[in-house]
C-alpha cells in the first residue's frame, strides 16, 4: 500500500528550522543516499561472493530445483511466496466477479466476467467509467489485490481490494477521495506495480523502464517468490549438482550458489530485501552483494516509528527486528519461521519457549532460565489473550484496512513511557478502558521498579525530534553507545544534524564505525560543513566497501570546489558520481530521483540543472512537496522570490491543508517584510501543525513585529510549552516581557535561560540587563 507522506526512493532530512527573517534554506534538503543496516559490519562485508559482481549467472526453472529439493519445494508450493502474484484465472481470482459492485465516495465499481476474462468497470485515468481487464492477482490473504495493464506496459494496482476473510470488496483508502488526476489514484504514479512492488512479488525482476519514451518492458523469470529469489540464480548450482558424483556433505563454497544464507548476518539481509521499508540505490539487485549496495532502509523517523521504535506507519519487519535484543543475540528469521512456507515453526507460546526455557539455553547463555509460560511471569490466566507471549511482546497494528502485522522488536511493555511520551503500550491495547497510569502502576507492582542509569532512548529521540537543546549531549552519547542497536545510534546521528557543529566529534566517530548504517548516517551529517573539513573526514569514504556510504560521501563532497581535490580524490569522486547517477536513473520513473539529482547539481553550483530537475519532479507529481520546497528555496537563493512565492502558492492550491507550505510561505513573506501576510500564513501553519514549537515561535515574532502583543504572547507561550528548554524561545519571551516592562516575568524566563545554558554569555548579559532596567524603573517610580 502506498502513502503520500513518504513516497518514492528518498527521504527528508530534518535540519534546524530558521527564525523569522531567513528563508528556510536547508530545512527541506534531501537525504539522498541514507542508510541503515543490520548490526553486521565488516564481517558480512567480507563475505561477498565475487562472482555476484562480475559474472552474470542464468536463472533456471523452479522444476530444476524441485528435482533434488522435493521436501522444500512441496513446503513452498501453495505458500504466500508461491502465490505472491498470479495470472488472473478461475483458480487464482478469489473475489466476487459475478456482477457485484462496490461504491466508495461517489464512485461505483462493478466486477464481472466477459469472454472468460475478469473485468472491472470503474473510473479510469480520465475520471470516466470504463471497463478494464484484470491481468494478475496480488496476494491471497487476508486480502487480494488486482492488477490492470495500461498503455506503455504499465501494470497498475486497483485501490479496491477483496477481503478474503469477510468475503467483501473494500477500499484501501477508506476515508480519502482520490480523483483521477491524483498520483495516488489507481491509474497514477504511486500505484504503478512495475516501479513500486513487482520486484518483491516475482523472481529475476527487470523493470525495463525507458525514460525517453516513459514506457516499461518489465520481465521476470518466475511470477512468484521462488527458490532463486532468495538463493540466487541457480544455473551454476544445477550444473554442479549434475556433474558432482557425491553432493552429500559438500561445503557451501563448492555448491556454486551466490547466497550463503547461513553466513553471519546474511539471512536477515536476504529477507530484508522485501521485508523492509526501504528505497533503491542500485541499478538492479545482484544476489550475493550486501543489502546496502542496493537498498536503503528507513531510520526511526517521525511518522514511521514512534519515539521508542515501535511501528507506526507501514514499515514491515526489518526495521523493528534489528532493534531487538534477539537480533543482537543472533536470532535469525528461520528460528521462528519455516523459510519455505513462511509459517511459524511452532504454534502459540511453544514458539517462544523453545528458547525461553526454565533451564539454561546453550545457544543463548545470557538468557535467564525461567518458566516464562506461567502466571508467575505473565500474571494472566492460562490460555487467555494476556497469557500469549506475542500479545505482550509483539503487539499488532492494522495496515491495508484488514491486515494485522506484529511488531518484531520484541520489546518489554513500557506503559511508563506512555505516561511520559504518549507512545503505545501492549497493556492498554488490551485494556483500552483503563488509564495508562493504571497500567504503569500495575507493571511496577508485578515486576518491581528500577531506576535506570540513563534515560530510555525513546526519551532522547523524542527530545531530539523536538530539537530541544538539552537533548544534544544525550544524542551524542546515544550515537556512541555500542550497547544500543545500530538503527538507534544512526537515528541519533541523524537527529544531531539539527544541532550544528557541536556534535562534530560524534559525527567523526560515526564515520569510522564498523556498521555501514552508522557510517552513512554520519557522512550524511557532513553536508553543511566546510570544504576543508569534508576533504579531511569524508573523502576517504569514497572508497568505502558499501555503496550507500560511498553515495553519502559523494553527496557531501559535491559542494567542494573541484580544484581543492587532489588527483586521487578527484578520480574517486568522479567514479562515485557516475555510480550515483546510475543509481538514480534506475528509479527515473519516480519524482524523488529528479529531486535527488537536483540537490546534487545544486550543490555543485549548477542551479540551472537543479531547476530543471525540480521542475521535472513536479511535472511527475505536483504534490511531491520536497521538490516544491527545494525549488522555492533555489529561487530564493537566486533572488527570485516572486517565483518562490508562486511555487509555494501553487502547492497550497494542490494541498490546502499542508502546513509546511504555509510555514515556508510565511517565512518567505517575512523576509520580504510583508508582515501582515506572513503572520496570516504562519498562523495557518500553527493551526495545521499545533505540535511544532518553531512554527508558534515564528508566528509569535511576526505578531510581535505588528504590535499585536496579545496574540504574540499566546503564540510564544505555546512554543515554550511544547519545548521548555529551547534557548531562542526563552530569549524571545524574556525580551517580549522586557519590552512590555513586565520585569518579573522577563526575569523568570531569563533566569531559566541562564540556568539551562550557564556557559552562554549572552544569556547572562540579558538577565543582567533586565535586572538593571528593573532597578532603573523602580527608581523612576520612587522619584515620582
Amino acid at each position: 500500500m502506498f502513502y503520500r507522506s513518504t513516497l518514492g526512493n528518498s527521504e527528508l532530512l530534518s535540519v534546524p528550522e530558521n527564525h523569522l527573517n531567513p528563508f528556510p534554506s536547508r530545512r527541506f534538503a534531501l537525504l539522498l543516499a541514507l542508510i541503515i543496516l543490520p548490526g553486521c559490519g565488516s564481517s558480512e562485508e567480507a563475505a561477498i561472493n565475487q562472482d555476484a559482481r562480475d559474472k552474470p549467472i542464468a536463472f533456471v526453472k523452479n522444476t530444476a530445483c524441485a528435482e533434488c529439493h522435493q521436501k522444500q519445494y512441496q513446503e513452498w508450493s501453495g505458500s504466500h511466496h508461491d502465490l505472491a502474484m498470479q495470472v488472473a484465472a478461475e483458480k487464482t481470482v478469489l473475489a466476487d466477479f459475478s456482477n457485484s459492485s462496490f461504491t466508495h465516495l461517489g464512485v461505483t465499481s462493478r466486477f464481472f466476467k466477459k469472454d472468460g476474462k475478469f473485468v472491472i468497470n470503474t473510473d479510469g485515468p480520465d475520471g470516466k467509467l470504463a471497463d478494464f481487464e484484470i491481468k494478475y492477482t496480488f496476494g491471497v490473504e487476508p486480502l487480494q489485490q488486482y492488477l490492470v495493464e495500461l498503455p506503455g506496459g504499465r501494470l497498475q494496482a486497483l485501490s479496491v481490494a477483496w477481503d478474503t476473510e469477510k468475503k467483501r470488496w473494500f477500499h484501501l483508502y477508506p476515508d480519502e477521495k482520490i480523483s483521477h488526476n491524483d498520483p495516488l489514484h489507481w491509474t497514477g504514479l504511486y500505484q504503478n506495480v512495475n516501479s513500486m512492488c513487482a520486484e518483491c512479488h516475482t523472481t529475476n525482476f527487470k523493470k525495463g523502464y525507458d525514460p525517453k519514451t516513459e514506457t516499461y518492458k518489465t520481465t521476470w523469470s518466475e511470477i512468484n517468490v521462488s527458490c532463486q529469489a532468495c538463493h540466487g540464480p541457480g544455473e551454476q548450482h544445477v550444473r554442479w549438482a549434475k556433474e558432482s558424483k557425491n553432493t552429500k556433505g559438500a561445503k557451501y563454497a563448492d555448491k556454486r550458489l551466490l547466497v550463503d544464507i547461513k553466513a553471519p548476518g546474511r539471512q536477515v539481509e536476504v529477507c530484508a530485501r522485501c521485508h523492509s521499508r526501504r528505497h533503491s540505490i542500485g541499478k538492479g539487485f545482484k544476489h550475493g552483494t550486501p543489502f546496502m549496495d542496493t537498498y536503503v532502509p528507513a531510520l526511526l523517523r517521525e511518522g514511521l516509528y514512534h519515539a521508542d521504535g515501535q511501528i507506526l506507519d507501514e514499515v514491515y519487519v526489518y526495521g523493528s527486528f534489528v532493534q531487538s535484543r534477539m537480533y543482537r543475540a543472533g536470532v535469525r528469521c528461520t528460528d521462528c519461521h519455516n523459510p519455505h512456507n513462511a509459517k511459524t515453526v511452532k504454534a502459540g507460546n511453544d514458539l517462544c519457549v523453545q528458547c525461553h526455557q526454565p533451564t539454561a539455553n546453550e545457544r543463548f547463555r545470557n538468557l535467564q532460565p525461567k518458566d516464562y509460560d506461567s502466571t508467575e511471569h505473565h500474571f494472566h490466566k492460562t490460555g487467555s489473550a494476556g497469557a500469549k507471549c506475542v500479545n505482550c511482546h509483539m503487539p499488532a497494528k492494522m495496515y491495508m484496512v484488514v491486515d494485522p502485522r506484529r511488531d518484531h522488536s520484541f520489546r518489554v511493555p513500557r506503559p511508563d513511557l506512555t505516561v511520559k511520551l504518549g507512545t503505545p503500550n501492549a497493556c492498554n491495547m488490551c485494556h483500552a478502558d483503563r488509564p495508562t497510569q493504571w497500567a504503569a502502576k500495575t507493571v511496577a507492582q508485578w515486576y518491581g521498579t528500577r531506576q535506570p542509569e540513563k534515560p530510555h532512548y525513546a526519551e532522547i529521540i523524542a527530545a531530539g525530534r523536538k530539537r530541544e537543546r538539552a537533548a544534544e549531549s544525550l544524542l551524542v552519547e546515544l550515537s556512541g553507545d555500542m550497547k544500543q542497536p545500530s538503527i538507534v545510534r544512526a537515528t541519533a546521528l541523524e537527529l544531531l544534524r539539527s544541532y550544528g557543529t557541536k556534535a562534530l566529534e560524534a559525527v567523526k566517530m560515526g564515520m569510522k564505525d564498523r556498521d555501514p548504517l552508522v557510517r552513512t548516517a554520519a557522512v550524511r551529517s557532513m553536508e553543511h560543513f566546510g570544504p576543508e573539513l569534508k576533504l579531511e573526514t569524508v573523502a576517504p569514504l569514497l572508497n568505502d566497501p558499501i555503496r550507500a556510504v560511498r553515495m553519502g560521501a559523494t553527496r557531501a563532497l559535491a559542494s567542494v570546489p573541484r580544484d581543492m581535490l587532489d588527483q586521487t580524490q578527484r578520480a574517486n569522486f568522479d567514479k562515485s558520481l557516475e555510480e550515483f547517477k546510475e543509481a538514480q536513473m534506475a528509479m527515473a520513473d519516480q519524482p524523488s530521483t529528479h529531486l535527488n539529482l537536483g540537490v546534487m547539481v545544486a550543490g555543485m553550483g549548477r542551479r540551472d540543472l537543479a531547476e530543471q530537475s525540480y521542475l521535472k519532479a513536479l511535472r511527475m507529481d505536483p504534490r511531491f512537496f520536497p521538490a516544491r520546497f527545494n525549488l522555492a528555496n533555489l529561487y530564493n537563493t537566486m533572488g527570485r522570490n516572486a517565483e518562490a512565492e508562486r511555487v509555494l502558492r501553487e502547492g497550497i492550491k494542490q494541498a490546502p491543508d499542508e502546513g509546511e507550505l504555509y510555514y515556508s510561505l510565511g517565512l518567505l513573506l517575512a523576509e520580504e517584510k510583508r508582515y501582515p501576510e506572513a503572520a496570516s500564513n504562519l498562523g495557518r501553519a500553527a493551526m495545521l501543525m499545533p505540535k511544532r514549537p518553531r512554527v508558534h515561535y515564528n508566528h509569535g515574532l511576526a505578531l510581535q513585529h505588528l504590535g499585536r502583543r496579545s496574540g504574540a504572547e499566546i503564540a510564544l507561550l505555546k512554543a515554550h510549552r511544547l519545548t521548555g528548554s529551547d534557548a531562542s524561545i526563552l530569549q524571545a519571551l524574556s525580551i517580549f516581557y522586557m519590552q512590555g516592562r513586565q520585569w518579573d516575568r522577563a526575569t523568570t524566563y531569563a533566569e531559566r535561560l541562564t540556568h539551562l545554558y550557564p556557559n552562554e554569555p549572552g544569556s547572562r548579559r540579558l538577565l543582567n540587563q533586565i535586572r538593571e532596567m528593573k532597578k532603573q524603573s523602580s527608581r523612576i517610580t520612587e522619584n515620582k
